[in-house]
């Protein structure tokens, strides 16, 4: 196994054991953060009376639980939309949806919406990170697909996901896309410019 490959699964077996009421407490945490950074920055970024399309993501693997903030998305009147593999070295696309519609599993068990007839084009994407140092980068599954997406024109504001004791000491790979925002349970995380 590699350096990098054994970094991640020590990153989400501790992630995995963090205790149920912490990561209540800090998927609450995060959810605010998110909201607060969102109240102060989208406006001026976005548009006031822009309807903001946001890719957000369905947790797996111990990732930080964000439905209540896509609740609270979607009752603000932001368009969101689900990560879906179109092909294998493709960048993601995002399927409209909304909190309550049904999912269903597809490639390696992540949820989709069941209706995927509406994509949207995200103008910020919320991104899990297994990992995220401080330079702005993330470790993911491996696959690549959030590094193709961002490579894409328009470029979405991307703003990283993670529990604190995600952080860790790696060194990038060529391919990958540096974070334009991490967020914690701790606070938020902006890479050097």
């Amino acid at each position: 196994m590699s350096p990098k490959n054994e970094l991640r699964q020590r990153l989400i077996d501790a992630r995995r054991a963090l205790p149920p009421a912490t990561r209540s407490r800090w998927d609450a945490a995060i959810g605010a953060k998110v909201l607060a950074w969102l109240d102060r920055h989208a406006p001026a970024r976005f548009g006031l009376d822009d309807r903001i399309q946001i890719g957000v993501y369905w947790p797996i693997q111990g990732e930080p639980d964000l439905q209540a903030l896509y609740q609270e998305l979607a009752r603000r009147h932001m368009t969101l939309g689900l990560p879906v593999v179109a092909a294998r070295h493709e960048a993601l696309r995002f399927a409209a949806w909304s909190p309550g519609e049904a999912l269903t599993r597809a490639a390696h068990g992540v949820p989709v919406p069941v209706q995927r007839d509406r994509f949207i084009v995200p103008q910020l994407l919320l991104i899990p990170c297994v990992g995220y140092n401080l330079r702005g980068f993330r470790i993911g599954y491996g696959a690549g697909y959030y590094d193709r997406t961002l490579a894409c024109e328009p470029r979405p504001l991307a703003i990283g996901i993670a529990y604190s004791c995600a952080l860790a000491d790696f060194a990038e790979d060529a391919h990958d896309v540096p974070l334009d925002l991490i967020v914690t349970e701790q606070g938020l995380v902006l890479p050097p410019a």
